[in-house]
């Protein structure tokens, strides 16, 4: 069997127990419901409270809850508190969940609960790629699907469990059938479309296999008008919904922005061009991530209603400044207008926070403002923008545990995601746990091996540990395909200094610097390059610069173990510094 069909443990199904308890419903899927309102709860927190559940009355002791929601995975002492008193947060104003002093926690409510059965759970749903006919713009077929895939995911009540897409699209990129699909990531039901322009419509041609025997359950066509092309998802979702369910499941908080007036051509043209953007942005691509960019301004300028694409607009520009097309500064700005255009009451307000946490602890160093913003989103189920900004976080603050975690986490509910797995390997690097970090990276380029993140994060690993040879070979692919990438330079010169082409090296920096007169240049990968060419002069001003310009990847490179030959200087001990300084002031907030 091939690494890539062979399924995780994690994702096999396990028995799970339903509870009823004060004034809340825990389903046997883990969703948590106070009367109809569904609370949204992180992993950890959801395990906590299956555990308390399970022990209702008795004293569950803080070693107990550890290994519960750990294992063997070394923590911080206060990962525990931590994970409860968000958990209590959640559940407030109740207070179920009672401390006992230097003994551990009990959940202290009123529990009944009933075995969970298995033919009662929720249908397991993988949505595939939609194929597209002529007359297709390239970006539609995925848009189309992504749009139902959130209008699906966010049904109340749920209809069906949505498989992560990200394992969903890599399994089906690599030629498997849709139903040897279903069988790797144990679905229950498939769902295709294949996407046709006719003159004055668009036809979508929807079917579902069976998983268990192939069997081909429904198909059926949908018909809109071009004029109406944002109504194609929601009618996809309104006749899923009849079929998998009785036809009386109501849609809450769909993501699909279709237009209120659908008679305005202008609100048209903003939803067409916002589809194009949430195809455009999904490279590493300079000019193609600008397109999305402007697409996603121009969609907000002919509809300013149009909150999701302020969101994606905020979240693209932290990804823009992330890789260095876009400098902080500007970067930080355009979050803030984006945040203040959404009003307070729409669904989206708790979606931009995490860019606007970003935004406060990067540019403002305001590590208080930034936490919370994190909390007040850390109940929305994670996308992989936030998840990518929560990670980012948890590693600039030297949070490894915690950055490993929801990696971990993230990847039980999409195994076969390559940009978690990448992810994963640079969280272990900069914890100090190099040995891990060069196994996971070669089990992603094992099953990801022309994924740009994978080889991103791959390169510098494997150059520091000792693997040159696959280093470089890495890294000059990856420059290759990416010339204008800063960090593929960076990369490209670094893995060259281990090949002792050390004038090449030079050359490549040279070239860098010369850029930065005419442009912004990401520098936060070049002081990894000057230290191994023996420049600790050089590597400290480049860390100086990324300091300067607030560089999202600062505080990670202060913990970069290539920068290790650094130690005992006097300013990179400054720089060291200022994290632990920002802890304290919040520290000492906290305590006032």
């Amino acid at each position: 069997m091939n690494a890539i069909d062979r399924p995780s443990k994690a994702i096999q199904n396990s028995p799970e127990q339903g509870y009823v308890f004060s004034s809340f419903r825990l389903e046997a899927d883990g969703t948590l419901y106070r009367g109809p309102a569904v609370i949204h709860l992180a992993p950890k927190e959801l395990a906590a409270l299956r555990h308390l559940l399970a022990h209702a009355g008795q004293v569950v002791t803080t070693a107990q809850l550890r290994e519960a929601l750990w294992g063997d995975v070394h923590v911080t002492d206060d990962s525990v508190p931590k994970c409860l008193s968000s958990l209590r947060a959640r559940l407030a104003p109740d207070e179920c969940i009672h401390t006992v002093y230097k003994r551990g926690y009990r959940l202290s409510a009123e529990v009944r609960g009933d075995r969970w059965d298995p033919a009662a759970a929720l249908p397991r749903l993988a949505v595939l790629p939609f194929e597209t006919g002529g007359g297709i713009p390239a970006h539609l077929g995925l848009a189309i699907v992504e749009e139902a895939i959130d209008a699906v995911v966010n049904m109340r009540p749920a209809a069906v469990t949505v498989l992560a897409r990200d394992s969903v699209f890599t399994l089906a990129q690599s030629g498997r059938t849709a139903e040897h699909i279903g069988q790797v990531l144990r679905a229950d039901l498939v769902l295709m479309g294949a996407l046709r322009a006719l003159p004055a419509h668009f036809r979508l041609r929807a079917r579902m296999i069976r998983v268990a025997d192939g069997a081909e359950i429904w198909v059926e066509d949908f018909l809109v008008e071009k004029s109406r092309l944002a109504g194609l998802a929601a009618e996809l979702v309104d006749r899923l919904s009849f079929r998998i369910g009785s036809g009386e499941i109501a849609i809450a908080a769909v993501s699909s922005p279709e237009p209120t007036d659908s008679t305005s051509p202008q609100r048209r043209e903003a939803y067409e061009i916002y589809l194009r953007a949430r195809y455009e942005r999904q490279t590493l691509e300079r000019h193609r991530m600008q397109d999305g960019l402007q697409h996603l301004l121009r969609a907000t300028e002919l509809d300013p209603s149009l909150a999701s694409a302020q969101v994606d607009l905020a979240n693209l520009c932290c990804t823009q400044s992330l890789l260095g097309f876009m400098s902080p500064g500007v970067a930080a700005d355009s979050v803030r207008r984006a945040a203040a255009t959404i009003p307070e009451f729409s669904p989206h307000a708790e979606a931009v926070l995490p860019a606007v946490g970003w935004v406060r602890f990067h540019m403002d160093r305001d590590l208080s403002a930034a936490a919370e913003s994190f909390s007040r989103s850390a109940h929305l189920p994670d996308t992989r923008w936030s998840l990518r900004l929560r990670v980012m976080f948890a590693l600039s603050r030297r949070r490894f545990d915690e950055a490993i975690g929801l990696l971990a986490d993230a990847i039980v509910r999409d195994p076969f995601s390559p940009f978690l797995c990448a992810r994963m390997a640079w969280a272990l690097f900069l914890s100090g746990n190099v040995a891990d970090s060069v196994e996971q990276i070669h089990q992603g380029l094992s099953r990801f091996p022309a994924d740009d993140g994978v080889a991103l994060y791959g390169a510098p690993i494997l150059s520091f540990t000792g693997d040159t040879a696959r280093g470089l070979e890495i890294a000059s692919e990856f420059a290759q395909r990416h010339p204008y990438l800063d960090i593929g330079t960076a990369l490209h010169a670094y893995a060259l200094v281990y090949e002792h082409r050390l004038d090449e090296a030079r050359a490549m920096l040279q070239r860098l610097q010369w850029m930065s007169r005419e442009r912004f240049v990401l520098r936060s990968f070049t002081p990894a390059v000057y230290a191994a060419l023996g420049e600790y002069d050089n590597a400290i001003a480049e860390l100086r610069a990324a300091d300067e310009y607030r560089c999202p990847w600062f505080f990670q490179m202060l913990s970069d173990p290539r920068l290790q030959a650094l130690e005992g200087h006097e300013e990179f001990a400054a720089m060291q510094e200022i994290l632990p300084q920002m802890e304290a002031s919040v520290a000492q907030e906290a305590a006032s």
